[in-house]
């Protein structure tokens, strides 16, 4: 756990995001809580950590993604050095697609 960010605030804001249940519901909480650039962000960063651990070199990501270099760069030194959420909600998604299929 990132000491850094832990306090209280944070903490009531994950018990949040825990309580939501359906894609509509985020939808409908993000919107609320966030403006559509802080959303993008995060989804962009999101995307670019999946190509990245899937070996995507930086010009692909680039392409599809318009990240800059120096997003990609922040989001893989997460991926070499961070806590590993990314890996946690990636083996995750893939486990339910299979459940899925």
């Amino acid at each position: 756990m990132n000491s850094k960010i832990k306090d209280e605030s944070v903490d009531f804001l994950f018990k949040a995001i825990l309580s939501l249940k359906t894609e509509e519901e985020c939808y409908n909480f993000f919107e609320d809580l966030c403006t559509v650039p802080e959303i993008k962000a995060m989804s962009q960063r999101l995307v670019v950590a999946h190509m990245l651990s899937t070996k995507c070199v930086y010009s692909d990501i680039v392409a599809r993604t318009g990240a800059s270099t120096a997003t990609i760069s922040r989001v893989n030194r997460s991926l070499n050095y961070g806590c590993d959420g990314y890996e946690l909600v990636f083996n995750r998604m893939d486990k339910a697609e299979k459940e899925e299929k």
